[in-house]
Protein backbone atom coordinates (compact mmCIF):
# COMPACT_ATOMS: atom_id res chain seq x y z
CA UNK A 1 0.00 0.00 0.00
CA UNK A 2 1.36 3.36 -1.04
CA UNK A 3 1.01 6.65 0.99
CA UNK A 4 0.57 10.19 -1.28
CA UNK A 5 2.41 12.45 0.41
CA UNK A 6 1.40 15.17 -2.59
CA UNK A 7 1.07 18.35 -0.45
CA UNK A 8 -2.55 18.69 -0.16
CA UNK A 9 -4.23 21.45 1.05
CA UNK A 10 -4.72 22.50 4.60
CA UNK A 11 -7.79 25.22 5.92
CA UNK A 12 -4.94 27.40 7.99
CA UNK A 13 -7.33 28.97 10.89
CA UNK A 14 -10.18 27.39 8.91
CA UNK A 15 -10.27 29.74 6.06
CA UNK A 16 -7.18 29.93 4.32
CA UNK A 17 -6.34 26.84 2.28
CA UNK A 18 -2.84 26.57 1.81
CA UNK A 19 -0.56 23.85 -0.02
CA UNK A 20 1.36 21.36 3.21
CA UNK A 21 4.16 22.20 1.49
CA UNK A 22 5.34 25.80 1.88
CA UNK A 23 8.36 28.13 1.84
CA UNK A 24 10.47 29.57 4.91
CA UNK A 25 12.59 32.79 4.33
CA UNK A 26 14.74 32.80 7.07
CA UNK A 27 17.54 31.60 4.36
CA UNK A 28 17.14 34.64 1.99
CA UNK A 29 19.17 37.03 3.38
CA UNK A 30 22.16 34.25 4.20
CA UNK A 31 22.77 30.57 3.93
CA UNK A 32 23.59 29.99 7.51
CA UNK A 33 23.83 32.66 10.63
CA UNK A 34 27.15 33.10 10.00
CA UNK A 35 27.38 32.50 6.50
CA UNK A 36 27.79 35.00 4.06
CA UNK A 37 25.07 37.72 2.61
CA UNK A 38 23.19 36.79 -0.05
CA UNK A 39 22.41 39.02 -2.60
CA UNK A 40 18.84 40.78 -3.37
CA UNK A 41 18.41 39.42 -6.84
CA UNK A 42 18.94 36.19 -5.54
CA UNK A 43 16.36 36.16 -3.09
CA UNK A 44 14.06 37.77 -5.31
CA UNK A 45 14.29 35.12 -8.33
CA UNK A 46 13.92 32.17 -5.67
CA UNK A 47 10.65 33.87 -4.28
CA UNK A 48 9.14 34.05 -7.31
CA UNK A 49 10.17 30.72 -8.53
CA UNK A 50 8.58 29.50 -5.21
CA UNK A 51 5.53 30.70 -6.28
CA UNK A 52 5.73 29.30 -9.65
CA UNK A 53 5.89 25.81 -8.68
CA UNK A 54 3.06 26.42 -6.33
CA UNK A 55 3.92 27.47 -3.16
CA UNK A 56 1.32 29.71 -1.42
CA UNK A 57 2.24 29.76 2.16
CA UNK A 58 5.28 31.98 2.93
CA UNK A 59 6.81 32.15 6.83
CA UNK A 60 8.84 34.59 7.42
CA UNK A 61 9.85 37.15 10.30
CA UNK A 62 11.21 40.47 10.39
CA UNK A 63 14.91 39.04 12.16
CA UNK A 64 15.19 37.31 9.27
CA UNK A 65 17.73 39.79 7.93
CA UNK A 66 21.34 40.60 7.52
CA UNK A 67 22.83 43.86 6.74
CA UNK A 68 20.37 45.87 4.37
CA UNK A 69 19.35 41.98 3.05
CA UNK A 70 15.88 41.37 4.80
CA UNK A 71 13.01 38.61 3.73
CA UNK A 72 10.33 40.82 4.41
CA UNK A 73 11.59 43.54 2.18
CA UNK A 74 12.48 41.26 -0.36
CA UNK A 75 8.84 39.01 -0.31
CA UNK A 76 7.21 42.67 -1.33
CA UNK A 77 9.61 43.38 -3.74
CA UNK A 78 9.20 40.05 -5.38
CA UNK A 79 5.76 39.33 -4.67
CA UNK A 80 4.05 42.42 -4.72
CA UNK A 81 1.24 43.13 -5.41
CA UNK A 82 0.53 39.86 -4.20
CA UNK A 83 -1.97 37.61 -5.83
CA UNK A 84 -4.93 36.11 -4.93
CA UNK A 85 -4.72 33.13 -2.12
CA UNK A 86 -1.16 33.38 -1.40
CA UNK A 87 -0.56 33.26 2.41
CA UNK A 88 1.82 35.20 4.58
CA UNK A 89 2.69 34.13 7.93
CA UNK A 90 5.30 36.25 9.97
CA UNK A 91 6.58 35.82 13.50
CA UNK A 92 6.74 38.36 16.59
CA UNK A 93 8.53 38.36 19.53
CA UNK A 94 12.15 38.41 19.85
CA UNK A 95 14.36 41.66 19.77
CA UNK A 96 18.03 41.66 18.86
CA UNK A 97 20.44 40.62 21.86
CA UNK A 98 23.80 42.61 22.72
CA UNK A 99 25.32 40.59 19.82
CA UNK A 100 22.46 41.16 17.32
CA UNK A 101 21.27 37.70 17.79
CA UNK A 102 16.95 37.24 18.10
CA UNK A 103 17.42 36.41 21.96
CA UNK A 104 15.44 39.23 23.56
CA UNK A 105 11.99 39.07 24.18
CA UNK A 106 9.57 42.04 23.52
CA UNK A 107 7.10 43.23 26.12
CA UNK A 108 3.36 43.02 25.37
CA UNK A 109 3.77 47.03 25.12
CA UNK A 110 6.15 46.46 22.20
CA UNK A 111 4.48 43.74 20.33
CA UNK A 112 2.46 46.48 18.52
CA UNK A 113 5.36 48.49 17.04
CA UNK A 114 6.73 44.99 15.68
CA UNK A 115 3.30 44.40 14.28
CA UNK A 116 3.07 47.40 12.64
CA UNK A 117 6.61 47.24 11.06
CA UNK A 118 5.52 44.25 9.52
CA UNK A 119 2.36 45.90 7.86
CA UNK A 120 4.49 48.31 6.57
CA UNK A 121 7.34 45.96 5.18
CA UNK A 122 5.68 43.32 3.73
CA UNK A 123 3.15 46.70 2.40
CA UNK A 124 -0.24 44.88 3.48
CA UNK A 125 -3.27 46.13 5.82
CA UNK A 126 -3.82 42.91 7.13
CA UNK A 127 -1.18 40.10 8.34
CA UNK A 128 -2.47 36.87 7.57
CA UNK A 129 -0.94 34.58 10.73
CA UNK A 130 1.13 36.21 13.26
CA UNK A 131 3.08 33.60 15.56
CA UNK A 132 4.16 34.99 18.44
CA UNK A 133 7.43 33.72 19.41
CA UNK A 134 8.45 32.77 23.17
CA UNK A 135 11.60 31.59 25.15
CA UNK A 136 14.11 33.81 22.70
CA UNK A 137 16.76 31.07 21.79
CA UNK A 138 15.62 28.64 24.76
CA UNK A 139 13.89 25.41 24.99
CA UNK A 140 9.73 25.49 25.01
CA UNK A 141 8.42 25.95 28.40
CA UNK A 142 8.68 27.61 31.87
CA UNK A 143 6.66 31.05 30.86
CA UNK A 144 3.34 32.57 31.14
CA UNK A 145 2.54 33.42 27.45
CA UNK A 146 -0.98 34.88 28.27
CA UNK A 147 -0.33 38.65 28.50
CA UNK A 148 1.60 39.06 25.24
CA UNK A 149 -0.78 36.59 23.61
CA UNK A 150 -3.45 39.20 24.87
CA UNK A 151 -1.24 42.00 23.40
CA UNK A 152 -1.70 40.39 19.97
CA UNK A 153 -5.36 39.13 19.94
CA UNK A 154 -6.06 42.87 20.73
CA UNK A 155 -4.45 43.41 17.18
CA UNK A 156 -6.55 40.96 15.96
CA UNK A 157 -9.90 42.33 17.32
CA UNK A 158 -8.96 45.95 15.43
CA UNK A 159 -8.18 43.59 12.14
CA UNK A 160 -4.74 44.27 12.03
CA UNK A 161 -3.93 40.27 12.00
CA UNK A 162 -6.26 37.93 10.72
CA UNK A 163 -5.27 34.84 12.76
CA UNK A 164 -2.63 33.90 15.32
CA UNK A 165 -0.18 31.35 16.59
CA UNK A 166 2.43 30.20 19.27
CA UNK A 167 5.93 29.37 18.27
CA UNK A 168 8.55 27.39 20.62
CA UNK A 169 5.57 25.93 23.03
CA UNK A 170 5.53 23.51 24.77
CA UNK A 171 1.39 22.06 26.16
CA UNK A 172 0.83 24.31 28.95
CA UNK A 173 2.12 27.39 27.24
CA UNK A 174 -0.08 26.35 24.39
CA UNK A 175 -3.52 25.45 26.57
CA UNK A 176 -3.02 28.89 28.30
CA UNK A 177 -2.61 31.15 24.33
CA UNK A 178 -5.89 29.12 24.07
CA UNK A 179 -7.70 30.55 26.88
CA UNK A 180 -6.68 34.13 25.61
CA UNK A 181 -7.86 33.64 21.81
CA UNK A 182 -8.09 30.73 19.08
CA UNK A 183 -4.82 29.30 17.78
CA UNK A 184 -4.13 28.71 14.15
CA UNK A 185 -0.98 27.45 14.34
CA UNK A 186 2.05 26.41 16.30
CA UNK A 187 5.34 26.56 14.85
CA UNK A 188 8.07 24.41 17.30
CA UNK A 189 10.86 21.93 16.82
CA UNK A 190 9.79 18.80 16.23
CA UNK A 191 11.37 16.17 18.29
CA UNK A 192 9.06 13.50 19.13
CA UNK A 193 6.47 15.53 20.83
CA UNK A 194 3.55 13.18 19.57
CA UNK A 195 1.33 14.60 22.80
CA UNK A 196 1.67 18.08 21.34
CA UNK A 197 1.23 17.07 17.75
CA UNK A 198 -1.84 14.72 18.63
CA UNK A 199 -3.41 17.75 20.74
CA UNK A 200 -2.87 20.03 17.63
CA UNK A 201 -4.68 16.99 14.97
CA UNK A 202 -7.71 17.12 17.69
CA UNK A 203 -8.08 20.83 17.57
CA UNK A 204 -7.41 21.37 13.80
CA UNK A 205 -4.31 23.40 14.39
CA UNK A 206 -1.62 23.44 12.15
CA UNK A 207 1.83 22.31 13.43
CA UNK A 208 4.65 24.14 11.67
CA UNK A 209 8.41 22.40 12.64
CA UNK A 210 11.41 24.48 12.57
CA UNK A 211 14.09 22.84 10.59
CA UNK A 212 11.77 20.41 9.14
CA UNK A 213 14.22 18.12 6.97
CA UNK A 214 14.77 15.44 9.37
CA UNK A 215 11.31 13.92 8.16
CA UNK A 216 9.50 14.65 11.67
CA UNK A 217 11.70 12.39 14.14
CA UNK A 218 15.28 13.14 14.90
CA UNK A 219 17.86 11.75 14.23
CA UNK A 220 16.80 9.52 11.44
CA UNK A 221 19.16 6.67 10.27
CA UNK A 222 21.47 7.99 7.52
CA UNK A 223 21.60 4.58 5.49
CA UNK A 224 18.12 4.06 5.46
CA UNK A 225 17.55 7.44 4.58
CA UNK A 226 19.85 6.86 1.50
CA UNK A 227 18.48 3.11 0.96
CA UNK A 228 14.78 4.40 0.69
CA UNK A 229 16.01 7.42 -1.60
CA UNK A 230 17.90 4.89 -4.10
CA UNK A 231 14.94 2.15 -4.24
CA UNK A 232 12.37 5.06 -5.36
CA UNK A 233 14.53 7.39 -6.88
CA UNK A 234 14.63 10.45 -5.04
CA UNK A 235 17.05 12.64 -3.15
CA UNK A 236 17.59 12.03 1.18
CA UNK A 237 15.98 15.54 1.52
CA UNK A 238 12.88 14.64 -0.40
CA UNK A 239 12.23 11.73 1.76
CA UNK A 240 12.57 13.61 4.85
CA UNK A 241 10.03 16.10 3.52
CA UNK A 242 7.76 13.60 2.22
CA UNK A 243 8.02 11.71 5.35
CA UNK A 244 7.18 14.64 7.62
CA UNK A 245 4.34 15.05 5.40
CA UNK A 246 3.00 11.59 5.65
CA UNK A 247 3.28 11.97 9.41
CA UNK A 248 -0.04 14.10 10.19
CA UNK A 249 -2.78 15.71 8.02
CA UNK A 250 -1.86 18.86 10.28
CA UNK A 251 1.55 19.00 9.76
CA UNK A 252 2.92 21.91 6.96
CA UNK A 253 6.42 22.07 6.08
CA UNK A 254 7.97 25.67 5.22
CA UNK A 255 11.96 24.55 4.32
CA UNK A 256 13.81 27.21 2.98
CA UNK A 257 16.60 27.91 1.03
CA UNK A 258 17.92 30.61 -0.92
CA UNK A 259 18.92 28.26 -4.03
CA UNK A 260 17.11 27.88 -7.12
CA UNK A 261 18.35 24.28 -7.69
CA UNK A 262 17.72 23.30 -4.39
CA UNK A 263 14.07 24.51 -4.23
CA UNK A 264 13.07 22.75 -7.28
CA UNK A 265 14.70 19.72 -5.26
CA UNK A 266 12.61 20.65 -2.01
CA UNK A 267 9.43 20.71 -4.09
CA UNK A 268 9.53 18.09 -6.01
CA UNK A 269 8.79 16.34 -2.57
CA UNK A 270 5.12 17.44 -3.42
CA UNK A 271 4.77 14.32 -5.78
CA UNK A 272 6.36 11.82 -3.86
CA UNK A 273 4.87 8.35 -2.88
CA UNK A 274 5.94 6.26 0.38
CA UNK A 275 4.65 3.09 1.04
CA UNK A 276 3.68 1.60 4.19
CA UNK A 277 6.62 -0.69 4.03
CA UNK A 278 8.99 2.90 3.10
CA UNK A 279 7.72 4.58 6.30
CA UNK A 280 8.05 1.74 8.62
CA UNK A 281 12.05 1.52 7.48
CA UNK A 282 12.80 4.71 8.23
CA UNK A 283 10.89 4.99 11.55
CA UNK A 284 13.05 1.84 12.54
Amino acid sequence: MTISTHPSTFDLGGDLPVNRLGFGAMRLPMSTFDGPTRTPENGIAVLRRAVELGVNHIDTAAFYARGDVRANTLIREALAPYRDGLVIATKVGPLPGPDGMPSVQATPDQLRGLVEADLRALGVDRLDLVNLRVGGLSAPGGESVAERFAALAELREEGLIRHLGVSNVDAAQLAEARTVAPVACVQNPYADDLALLAECEAAGIAYVPFFPLGGGREPLDTRRLEKVAARIGATVAQVQLALLLASSPVMLAIPGTGDLAHLEENMAAGDLVLSEEDIAELRG
